[in-house]
């Protein structure tokens, strides 16, 4: 039975597939969700930050969250396997009474990724891809990925950006090759205006890059932010001015499960200076009108 909005309490626009689909784990995978659990002070360490697809659901039933789930395709930079669209689609749509299932792929691969970026929404379901320029090694407006965006857009999906610092090799050596210069959100105003339909979400408080992620979305109508990735409680200053007035209807709750979960998302979010007619839009409304459920 597909998701009952009006059953739900909020939408959880960002969280991850993060237990890889086969048996065994690549080199290296262990140590990097090491270094993951001790960015975010995940109390559960590294094994509570591998969830399955499954238990993810179970968690968010319970709490009648809706939540939109995405693995990360990031071969080509690190060699770990990705974890399997298809998958993802297929569990989710098990569970499709909860899971919202959205796709990853690396722009790299071309046109047999715009090939599969159709063959996914149209026999799978997918509502939108996951984008992750630190970790894939791209810049949001090279022309390399505008095959797959082109795709995107027309089939009526939703590109979704990680933006700002990450945890990705936060404190490993030479930051496992990550390089932060990717994900600045200033990229993608240009990906914005050469694809003016295409939804578009700016993922995280973009630190460094704050204000332009809010300009970014101020200027162009298909920009939207969600505020996953970070305790409300040092959401800047600005950010919340910005959820509270211009950018309200803008603002998507995401808590990117499994390394910040919602439960302490939410509680730090009640807390904090959101007004109160804006939060529903927040946690739920904005989500559901963007996602056209």
């Amino acid at each position: 039975m597909p998701v009952n909005m009006d059953e739900i309490v909020a939408i959880d626009i960002h969280t991850h597939a993060e237990e890889p689909c086969d048996t065994c784990r690549d080199d290296g995978y262990n140590e990097f969700q090491a270094g993951m659990a001790r960015y975010f002070k995940n109390p559960a360490g590294v094994e509570g930050m591998l969830p399955t697809i499954e238990q993810t659901a179970e968690y968010y039933r319970e709490r009648k969250i809706a939540a939109v789930i995405f693995p990360v395709d990031a071969e080509r930079e690190t060699g770990f396997r990705r974890y399997h669209n298809e998958e993802v689609a297929q569990i989710a749509a098990a569970n499709d009474d909860i899971l919202i299932p959205f796709a990853s792929i690396d722009p790299h691969k071309g046109k047999m990724g715009v090939r599969e970026v159709r063959r996914l929404v149209r026999d799978f379901g997918i509502k939108g891809f996951k984008f992750h320029p630190t970790f894939q090694g791209f810049y949001p407006n090279d022309r390399m990925a505008y095959g797959m965006y082109e795709a995107i857009q027309d089939e009526g999906a939703i590109a979704l950006f990680h933006t700002g610092q990450t945890g990705v090799g936060s404190g490993m050596r030479g930051g496992m090759g990550m390089r932060l210069k990717y994900s600045n959100p200033m990229y993608l105003d240009d990906v914005a205006v050469d694809f003016p339909d295409l939804k578009i979400i700016a993922a995280h408080p973009s630190f460094p890059w704050q204000e332009e992620a809010l300009s970014v979305a101020m200027h162009k109508p298909n920009v939207y932010i969600d505020l996953s990735g970070w305790s409300p409680k040092y959401f800047p200053k600005i950010l919340v001015q910005y959820a509270n007035s211009m950018l309200r209807k803008k603002m998507l709750f995401g808590s990117d499960w499994p390394a910040i979960t919602p439960d302490r998302w939410l509680s730090d979010f009640d807390k904090a200076e959101f007004k109160e007619d804006v939060k529903p839009l927040i946690l739920k409304e904005n989500a559901r009108r963007l996602l056209e459920m």
